[in-house]
This record gives C-alpha cells, structure tokens and sequence, in this order.
C-alpha cells in the first residue's frame, strides 16, 4: 500500500469512527468502540503496526500521517466522553431535582435464608401441627448418649475411629441426632412425640452426596399400640408436604442397633427424574430416611416399659432433602461459600431477610 491508498483509507476510518461515536449512547459503548479502533489489536492500531513494512524513504510521512488520525480520533474520543458524562451529570440533577425527602425508605434484601434451613423450619412446621415437640442437644457428646444408649455397644463397626471423630477430651462429635431421643424420654417419659433437629458429624469420604458436617432431623413417637403403618404413613405425608406433591418412594430392609425391624426409605432422585445421575450413584433412588421400631433396648435406656409402649423412630437428612428440593447436584455446594448453589436454590420458596433503608 503506498501513502496515497493509507491516507484514503484512513479518510473512510475517520468518517466512520466519527458516525459511530455519535451513535454511542454510552460510556461503555464509547470504550469499547474506542478499544476496537485505536487498540494495539485495533483497526488504526494495527495500521500503526505496519510502518516498518515501508521503504525507509516513507517512513516518517507514514509516520506523521497515521499519528496525525491517531490524534484527531483520539480528540473525537475525549469529546464524545465528556458529553455523555454531562448528559447522565444532568439527567442526575434533574432526578435530584424531583426527589421527595418525605417519602418512606424502600426495604433493601439483604439475604436470604440457607436452603437447608428452609428445611428445617418447613419440617419443624409440619411436625408441630401433628402434635410433635422440637428439641435441640449437644453436638459434643458422650459415649454414652451417641452409642451405648441407642444398643451401640463397644465392638459395634459404628464406632470406629473411621467412622466418628473424637475429642481429646475424651467425648466425641455427635455421629447422628439420635442422642437426642433418649434425653427427650428420660426428661418427658411417654407418650412421646419428638423431633430433634441439628448438625451432625461423621469422618466420610466426601463425595457428591456425602459430607462429613451435614444436617438431619431425629424423629421418635412413641405410645400404645404404635406399629409400621403408622410410620410410613407419617413419612409419606412428611415428604408430601415438603415437596407439595406425592413422591415416589421404596421400603427397604434395613439395619440399625436402635431399632427393630428397621427400614431404609429411598425417594426417587429428583436431579435426574429416577434415570440415573452422580448424585444417586447412577441407581435412580437417593436414601434420605433410615427409620424403623425403636428397640426394646433403647426405650429401656430412656425409662420407659417396652412391654407397655412401642415406638418408631426415623432419622431425616435435611441436607439431602434440601439438594431434592432446590436441584441442589453436589452436597458440597451447600457447605461451601459458592452463592451460585445457595442463592438461587433458596429464593425459590424461601423467606428473605431484609432492613428498611
């Protein structure tokens, strides 16, 4: 290209630069043209870029010629800046201008609610309708309470060191919020209906659906005459009114020390509509309810005549429920500080926390 071909190119440059400055509404529109022309990337940028490409003879018209449009573009820029920037200063006077001191403050969202606490409350709400009492324990406790208590003896797998993390001071972190039944029944003796909500601990691989801090709430209800049926129908309609609609669940065998005959109760993963997925280990079902008759053993723990009453008890995990409920995929977003997995999930149903401006 020789001098007279680059000023005639430069010509067009400059009249379209200057049309689309005008058409600029914004400061960022304004930057972003400004970038794709005078850049190092940019159309006169990487004209600039080509001086060394003529015969040194040329050079320095070159030269004068590009920095001479580098120039008045960059004017142009500058100008058109400045005019933007006075129009939004004047558009702001004139809101200033019509601003009424006297109107009340608008309420500005702080937050909202973590997604498993949303649980919780819609679980501790429905239990309170039926009767039952909320009750709360240490998550530092005895050997006594977290195992022996709930027909745990010493040798059982449960309490290997792989299993429950252990205090130097010779208590353990809670493996589950079991202990709490049997406190609630030597504090209020039968009938019973208690909930135990609360953190829970276990030393876990951690994986999509496994933590080693989660959250589960205790079940245990406890009178004359209580059998199975009366504990499925009070996980179906558990889960009914958490999820606002029938579920499709599954009643499997199962075994735990503190109850007899006890039961795994699997819902249907809602990640992936049964097909299949990592949270549900590719099996379609995620466990979310361990339950069953409390054992004879345990009720003698808490004073109470396995002869004269029966009792069922479940253990609820609130964390995996919250992933069912909000499309949560992987556990370990609800534990972490990744807004993305806690925001949008617990805005869907969930009560906000405000502040009046």
């Amino acid at each position: 290209m020789d001098l007279k071909q680059l000023e005639t190119q430069l010509s067009v440059l400059h009249e379209d630069t200057i049309k689309a400055i005008v058409a600029a509404g914004s400061l960022d529109a304004l930057r972003h043209l400004e970038s794709g022309v005078l850049g190092k990337t940019g159309t006169l940028g990487a004209l600039l870029g080509t001086i060394k490409e003529y015969p040194p003879a040329e050079r320095g018209k070159v030269g004068q010629t590009l920095n001479r449009a580098k120039t008045e573009m960059t004017k142009a820029f500058k100008e058109a800046e400045a005019r933007i920037k006075a129009g939004a200063a004047a558009a702001e006077s004139s809101k200033a201008a019509t601003y009424d001191p006297s109107l009340p403050g608008r309420r500005l969202p702080l937050g909202t609610f973590h997604p498993v606490t949303i649980v919780q409350m819609q679980v501790e709400e429905v239990f309170r309708r039926l009767g039952f009492l909320v009750e709360t324990g240490p998550e530092m406790e005895t050997e006594h309470y977290n195992f022996e208590a709930l027909n745990i003896p010493k040798l059982h797998p449960a309490r290997d060191m792989q299993d429950t993390f252990w205090m130097t001071n010779g208590m353990l972190l809670r493996t589950h919020t079991s202990p709490v039944q049997v406190r609630a029944m030597e504090r209020h003796g039968p009938p019973l209906r208690v909930i135990a909500p609360g953190r829970c601990f276990r030393y876990e691989t951690i994986d999509a659906s496994h933590e080693n801090t989660f959250f589960q709430v205790e079940g245990l209800m406890i009178d004359r005459h209580i059998s199975i049926a009366n504990l499925i129908a009070m996980m179906k309609l558990l889960l009914r009114e958490v999820f606002g609609r029938d579920l499709k669940v599954r009643l499997r065998p199962g075994y735990f020390p503190f109850v007899e005959p006890g039961f795994e109760l699997d819902m249907s993963c809602l990640i992936c509509d049964g097909d299949g997925c990592a949270t549900c280990k590719r099996s379609g079902w995620i466990e979310v309810l361990p339950c069953g008759m409390v054992h004879p053993n345990v009720l003698r723990s808490g004073n109470i005549d396995p002869d004269e009453y029966t009792g069922f008890a479940f253990g609820l995990g609130l964390t995996r429920l919250a992933m069912m409920k909000f499309g949560v995929a992987d556990i370990r977003g609800l534990n972490g500080g990744d807004l993305r997995s806690l925001v949008p999930a617990s805005r869907l149903t969930g009560p906000t926390v405000s502040a009046k401006g």
